[in-house]
Order: C-alpha cells, then structure tokens, then sequence
C-alpha cells in the first residue's frame, strides 16, 4: 500500500469515528458540548451550544493566559492547564453542565488530562 491510499484510509476511519461519536452528541443550550481538538504542538477546547450554533467560551495553548504559564502546548501538562481556564470560564458563563467531545480521539493521554482538569475545577459532565 503506498502512503498516499495509507493516508486516506487512516482519515477515513478518523472521520467515521468521529462522526459515531457525534451522532450521539449535541450541545444544548442547557448541556452544551466540549469540543477538544489536539494538534501535535497545541491543543484546543470550545464549548458550543449546536442549537444556536455559537461557541460559548473557548481555551487553548495559543492564548495569552495559557501560554504564559506552559512551555511547550504539546504535552499533557499543558492540557491539564487548558482545562483548567475553559472551566474557569464556562463557569464564569453561568455552565455547569456540559457534555464531552473527544471527536476521533482516544480518552487518553492529553484529551484525558484536559477532561480531568475540567471537572477538578468545577463541570459536570
């Protein structure tokens, strides 16, 4: 198999596992939804209610906040970090509940460390 058929076959189940796990998913304006999406330097939650179609509150490695207190965004230290504010911020917006998108991702590693963060500082989902 060259890399080229390697390469769509690998986006093809990507996107067929991401799209299993958001048939079963949709933010609410009453339970919105945290999106994750991790780059391989960065990492990035949203929280988004689907109804009106609007990202509610929204954290990441490239924010100011963040990086000032994490070196490299690309690890799980910086995901636990990323977690922290986009609760901090949701609550501020009046969100307690939400529930989680971990798109085509494993809970794992990163996606998992930002998922504990979250819910040590206060969500519910």
């Amino acid at each position: 198999m060259d890399t080229a058929n390697h390469h769509l076959l690998v986006q093809t189940r990507r996107l067929r596992r991401q799209r299993r796990i958001r048939k079963r998913l949709a933010g609410t304006p009453e339970r919105p939804r945290l999106a994750v999406f991790r780059s391989s330097k960065h990492i990035y939650a949203q929280v988004i209610d689907d109804r009106a179609g609007k990202t509610l509150v929204q954290a990441s490695t490239v924010d100011p906040e963040v990086k000032a207190e994490v070196a490299y965004g690309g690890n799980k230290a910086a995901a636990a970090v990323v977690g922290r504010v986009v609760a901090a911020r949701a609550k501020a917006a009046g969100l307690g509940k939400i529930c989680f998108d971990r798109r085509s991702y494993k809970y794992h590693g990163r996606v998992e460390a930002l998922a504990a963060a979250a819910r040590e500082a206060g969500l519910d989902f």
